[in-house]
């Protein structure tokens, strides 16, 4: 099983391959609000995947298309209601509106 840290807390988590990154972050016990219910409709779960990036599932059109809406994105960000976890364990930085402060 993938194991997910969560920064800037520190927390980690083993999750099942095909989690999705909200799921383990909620799990880990972090404060996450899906405004949509993880519908990849609004921008509230957007993290920053620092490490295994490439075990993540492939953007899909609908996250990508959110991803060019939101100020501040890079090439590390995801959904996290969309990302889902493969084999390799992935490092994750919360952003300050990831908690939907």
């Amino acid at each position: 099983m993938p194991t997910v840290t969560i920064h800037p807390s520190g927390k980690s988590i083993e999750v099942p391959a095909g989690t999705t990154l909200a799921a383990a972050i909620v799990a880990a016990g972090e404060a996450m609000v899906l405004k949509c219910e993880g519908k990849g409709e609004c921008e509230s779960c957007h993290v920053f995947v620092q490490e295994g990036r490439k075990s993540l599932s492939r953007i899909q059109r609908q996250e990508n298309e959110r991803l060019d809406s939101i100020v501040g994105v890079g090439s590390k960000s995801r959904l996290a209601c969309q990302a889902l976890l493969g084999g390799e364990n992935v490092v994750v930085e919360l952003l300050g509106f990831a908690s939907g402060l």
